[in-house]
């Protein structure tokens, strides 16, 4: 009994401490692949904003008030996956106290805001705060991580466009590594 308690707690401070030290956390709600997200650890929770004109989008990732999302967080120094863990996705109503408290640590994180002066009213008409409360002990961590490597194919876009390669190119390349 000792030894589950012991372990809860120190995933709760390596999830802390992971997701208070990196920038991004990969989300994955209850539709759509995993996505990047910039985030700010505050109390307790990894706070985010998005949707809305100029914001990260959360629309198409199933995050619903009282679901759950599964949060991943890699290492600051290596940059591979350091822990998963799974959340509670709590959005406080705009204007609130819990809302404005996370705007307030938000706000100064959010970089190159064209609306910079009225940034929280934007907010509260068109973007979605929300909280990831951790629920419980970590799923992978390290000491307990899969086998597989989790890579996802990337997903479908016309931007990517497959030609062969021009003809000169090879005899283009060596030239450059001679010169």
């Amino acid at each position: 009994m000792t030894e589950t308690v012991s372990q809860a707690l120190q995933d709760r401070a390596l999830i802390e401490e992971a997701t208070k030290k990196s920038g991004l956390i990969w989300v994955r709600g209850n539709a759509g692949p995993a996505r990047a997200l910039w985030h700010l650890w505050h109390d307790q929770a990894a706070c985010l904003v998005g949707g809305g004109d100029g914001e990260q989008p959360l629309d198409d990732l199933g995050l619903t008030d009282g679901g759950t999302a599964t949060v991943t967080v890699r290492s600051k120094d290596k940059g591979g996956r350091l822990i998963t863990w799974q959340a509670t996705v709590v959005e406080p109503a705009p204007r609130s106290e819990a809302w404005q408290s996370a705007v307030d640590e938000l706000k100064g994180k959010r970089l190159n805001a064209p609306d910079a002066d009225t940034l929280t009213e934007r907010w509260a008409r068109e973007c979605r705060v929300l909280r990831l409360v951790p629920t419980g002990a970590a799923d992978q961590r390290p000491g307990q991580m899969p086998a597989d490597s989790h890579a996802a194919p990337p997903l479908a876009t016309p931007a990517i466009t497959r030609r062969p390669a021009p003809a000169a190119l090879p005899k283009l390349l060596r030239r450059g590594r001679k010169g």
